[in-house]
């Protein structure tokens, strides 16, 4: 279920809604500010081993927990998305990794978050030992044609881009 904000965040005061820059924002007249909503910005990876497998980890939290995806996860405040995904990729699976290029920027509707800006990149070298952790019930490696539901339509997006572009 979709929360609204109710009180501005710099001053507490409960905010009101105006027409602001030809919009309906939130506003705080105290502040005398909109405050404006932005998506949320994630990262996922597409991790390749040298069968041309895909790495997914089993979600442990909602939402869609149960459902198989890409490592990833939100970005933290003073992080660039390179190094919010490689630390996304150690969190969930115990590997150490190189970006080898920039898939492509998507977005994911979210009950929760209204709307996650989604930043996917490809791994193709890696070290480490795979074991599932933090957000992860488990981590495996699937063929293309043996892939499970995935649980987000940008993280299948970028697995499609993969395997239609890059796959050897």
């Amino acid at each position: 279920m979709m929360r609204k904000k109710t009180f501005c965040h710099y001053c507490g005061t409960g905010l009101t809604e105006k027409i602001c820059e030809g919009s309906l924002r939130l506003f705080c007249e105290h502040c005398n500010e909109p405050i404006y909503e932005n998506p949320i910005p994630a990262t996922c990876l597409v991790v390749v081993d040298n069968r041309d497998r895909v790495l997914l980890v089993k979600r442990s939290v909602e939402p869609q927990k149960g459902f198989w995806c890409l490592p990833g996860g939100f970005m933290e405040l003073g992080e660039s998305p390179e190094i919010a995904a490689l630390r996304e990729l150690k969190e969930e699976t115990g590997l150490l990794g190189r970006i080898e290029m920039l898939l492509g920027v998507s977005s994911n509707p979210s009950t929760q978050y209204h709307t996650v800006l989604m930043v996917g990149y490809l791994i193709k070298e890696f070290t480490g030992t795979l074991n599932a952790g933090d957000d992860a019930d488990d981590a495996v490696y699937f063929h293309y044609t043996e892939l499970p539901e995935i649980a987000f339509e940008s993280h299948a997006r970028f697995i499609r881009m993969y395997y239609a572009s890059f796959s050897a």
